[in-house]
């Protein structure tokens, strides 16, 4: 009788360690597929808010400003906004303190930092499963193939039959374990990789958003992309 090739031919077939790799695997699979929908999801909002932000900057003032930027306590955009205003309100009333010895322009640097810093932790959260799955899927599948070419080679020296049919369908069978390490292996790379610039992308749009934000509480208008002070003051007292 021909040996019957197949994934739910091996899990029969296999024996207690084949099957620990072959549920390892799909639960590497299944782990780097939910965080991939999860942060492409989060990338997509999180470039819609960066369209959003640039709105910002046609408004009349901060209050109007902030009514552009949503009420959503996930915008990073607007949670800039909110420590660049509270920093610099704290820097003006705030009692002696270490601190102190730090200007307006420091200070707020100092905060905003903290929040971007803050965001960017939040938003490579889960990269870190996505790169061990890609680097160490390939070698659990392969560890599955060894041994169960171990274990076929095993059985045929047992059986006493060493034929190309008798040999194939095990070594074969064996195979397919190293081919599932690649498939799980594969999207997990390209998904890192995918998410890597999407997250760079937004990284960029916040800092720069971060910088025209600084210089708008520091001087009261945002600074131009030559870095002059743009003609479009907003009046920082008005919506503060």
């Amino acid at each position: 009788m021909e040996s019957q090739f197949g994934i739910a031919h091996v899990w029969t077939q296999g024996d207690f360690v084949t099957r620990t790799v072959a549920i390892i695997l799909l639960a590497m699979s299944v782990a780097s597929w939910l965080v991939i929908l999860i942060k492409a999801l989060d990338i997509v909002k999180f470039k819609k808010y960066a369209k959003s932000a640039q709105d910002f900057w046609h408004s009349p003032d901060l209050a109007s400003g902030m009514d552009k930027l949503g009420d959503d306590k996930a915008n990073p955009f607007r949670h800039v906004v909110l420590e660049g205003r509270e920093a610099t309100a704290h820097h003006r009333k705030t009692s002696a303190h270490l601190h102190d010895t730090l200007d307006i322009s420091d200070w707020v640097t100092r905060c905003l930092r903290n929040g971007i810093n803050e965001f960017t932790a939040r938003l490579q959260s889960g990269l870190a499963i996505l790169a061990s799955v890609g680097s160490t899927a390939p070698f659990i599948g392969l560890f599955g193939t060894v041994w169960g070419i171990y274990h076929a080679l095993v059985a045929i020296g047992v059986s006493g039959q060493s034929s190309i049919d008798k040999v194939a369908g095990p070594i074969g069978e064996a195979l397919i374990m190293t081919a599932l390490g690649l498939a799980v292996a594969i999207p997990a790379v390209l998904g890192y990789n995918a998410l890597v610039r999407g997250n760079k992308s937004i990284l960029n749009a916040l800092n720069s958003f971060a910088h025209d934000v600084h210089a708008y509480f520091v001087t009261g208008a945002r600074v131009a992309v030559d870095g002059q002070i743009s003609g479009n003051v907003l009046p920082l007292k008005k919506g503060a």
